[in-house]
């Protein structure tokens, strides 16, 4: 089963290279020579885009649920992954990087972002100057 998860060329990180592109974005893709080999990189902009899975990410939203099997696995294997997420965040930052981190609910499931909705923030946080932000979900709006 593992086997068949992938780290590269994702769903989710194919779309947004595609909603760059449409953009008119030109970037290269894992840069391994910045921390957390970013998704996309922006080197025009000095923008390093994260593209994370909300499971393997620990994200705190609607696709996110602890595994009932092999708990303590699980739990240091999440708890060590947000942890380098966090130490290559500062990395970057130091070294005068922006960062984008786009969850994986901002693309799929129930409190997915419209299309373009999702690439107006992007596109408005790329024009803008602020040094990081993150992209997720809307929770539902409940009516009584």
């Amino acid at each position: 089963m593992m086997a068949g998860i992938r780290g590269k060329d994702t769903r989710p990180e194919l779309q947004i290279r595609k909603a760059l592109h449409r953009a008119g974005f030109r970037f290269r893709l894992h840069v391994k020579d910045l921390p957390g080999k970013p998704d996309i990189v922006l080197p025009r902009y000095h923008v390093a885009i994260f593209v994370h899975g909300c499971f393997w990410h620990g994200h705190d939203c609607h696709l996110f649920k602890w595994p009932k099997s092999r708990v303590n696995f699980w739990r240091t294997k999440l708890v060590r992954n947000r942890g380098n997420d966090e130490k290559n965040l500062t990395a970057l930052r130091r070294a005068g990087w922006r960062v984008l981190v786009i969850w994986e609910c901002a693309l799929k499931g129930k409190e997915r972002l419209k299309e373009e909705s999702l690439a107006k923030r992007i596109l408005g946080w790329l024009a803008g100057r602020s040094r990081f932000s993150d992209v997720r979900g809307e929770a539902t709006k409940r009516t009584i």
